[in-house]
């Protein structure tokens, strides 16, 4: 929802904190993630020696797909900027609310499931 939102503020030229400081973001994004999966890691039984390295190999595969990913978007959309279309400007934000919509969503059923 977070970028969802810094998306369609930076369309109608309001400058967020993902744009003024994206390592803020990045920075407290991934630390509630790595106290999220260390805490999972634990409630499973894994030993406390044992967290440090499991953490070190979930964030690498989590950065390579991450790669793969930005990779796979950019080549589609080098593809597509091919394909000549004229899209209605309301048509702009659409995919910026497609993405909020769907992580209110999951949002509103994660905290669902802890009730």
């Amino acid at each position: 929802m977070f970028v969802a939102a810094e998306v369609l503020h930076i369309r109608q030229g309001r400058y967020g904190l993902a744009m003024r400081s994206p390592w803020i973001v990045a920075f407290i994004f991934g630390l509630l993630h790595g106290f999220g999966f260390a805490g999972a890691l634990s409630e499973i039984g894994l030993p406390q020696d044992s967290v440090a390295l499991a953490l070190l190999f979930f964030n690498l595969g989590v950065e390579i797909g991450q790669l793969l990913f930005v990779i796979t978007i950019k080549l589609i959309i080098k593809v597509l900027k091919q394909i000549p279309v004229n899209w209605p400007t309301w048509t702009e934000p659409v995919p910026s609310y497609m993405i909020g919509g769907l992580a209110a969503f999951w949002t509103i059923q994660r905290v669902v499931s802890f009730l």
